[in-house]
């Protein structure tokens, strides 16, 4: 269980760098964020490098959370995330720009619902998916 508050922390800095990336095309970059997508999917969103500064540095400064939220379905946002920062990384890395700035673009878009409106398109494709009975990576 995790507290909610983190993942729209999370977001808000995943919408500040990938709008960097839009801004100044580094491949660097979204490398970098691409990166930390990994790790909150495979590794787990506690191991994710935003995780960790909300938990040490926003959280203490925090009322405790009114409420908990299964991570599945933010863990699973995660690997959707890396799907987009993987192929925008490499299209960019390539030369095709054009493509890599969309794939960008997307994954920029569902971090700012998130962060904004505390709306997690990734974890609404997982939950939509579930009821469809349909078995996705990332549900442990």
């Amino acid at each position: 269980m995790i507290d909610p508050r983190g993942q729209r922390f999370a977001a808000a800095l995943t919408t500040v760098v990938l709008a960097a990336v839009l801004l100044t095309g580094s491949v660097w970059l979204l490398a970098a964020q691409t990166a930390v997508f990994a790790i909150g999917a495979f590794g787990g969103l506690q191991r994710s490098p935003y995780g960790v500064l909300f938990r040490r540095v926003v959280r203490p400064r925090l009322a405790p959370p009114s409420e908990l939220e299964s991570a599945t379905p933010p863990r699973f946002a995660q690997g959707v995330g890396f799907a987009f920062g993987l192929l925008g990384t490499l299209a960019l890395a390539l030369g095709a720009s054009t493509v890599g700035l969309i794939a960008v673009g997307l994954a920029l878009a569902a971090a700012f619902l998130n962060a904004a409106f505390g709306f997690c398109l990734g974890c609404e494709i997982y939950l939509l998916a579930r009821r469809a009975g349909i078995r996705l990576p990332l549900s442990t």
